[in-house]
């Protein structure tokens, strides 16, 4: 049994087959994902876990090279996207319409849902390289 990092064994496979560029996202408990996205369900209840505490779990494992965040997180989830902002800050950041991100789980290798239950909570992570 491993005693360190990341221990759900579903989310360490997907980040040991992430390469440059594939993209997870972290998302609240109410994205949409279409049936032939993988997702991770890691919700337990209405707000927990949060999606900074996976985030944080995830960022510690995987190499981020972008960070990908909907344009309506800033009016309507302020609060959480100065933690990010803030927390993040070495980790360049990306806008689209949340349309367009609901989109983009048709290319990700998993979405991880979270019991985050505020608005616009979703990040689309695309991996780096580690040399």
């Amino acid at each position: 049994m491993k005693k360190s990092g990341m221990l759900n064994r579903d989310i360490t496979t997907v980040l040991a087959k992430l390469g440059h560029t594939d993209t997870i996202i972290i998302a609240d408990c109410g994205l949409p994902i279409p049936e032939e996205t993988m997702c991770i369900d890691v919700s337990i209840a209405l707000g927990t876990p949060s999606l900074t505490s996976v985030l944080r779990a995830i960022v510690d494992d995987m190499k981020i090279e972008e960070m990908t965040l909907a344009n309506e997180i800033k009016e309507k989830n302020g609060m959480l996207h100065e933690e990010l902002i803030d927390t993040y800050a070495d980790i360049p950041k990306q806008y689209i319409s949340h349309d367009a991100l609901k989109q983009k789980t048709k290319q990700a290798k998993a979405v991880i849902r979270t019991g985050e239950a505020t608005p616009y909570a979703n990040v689309i992570l695309q991996a780096g390289v580690i040399f």
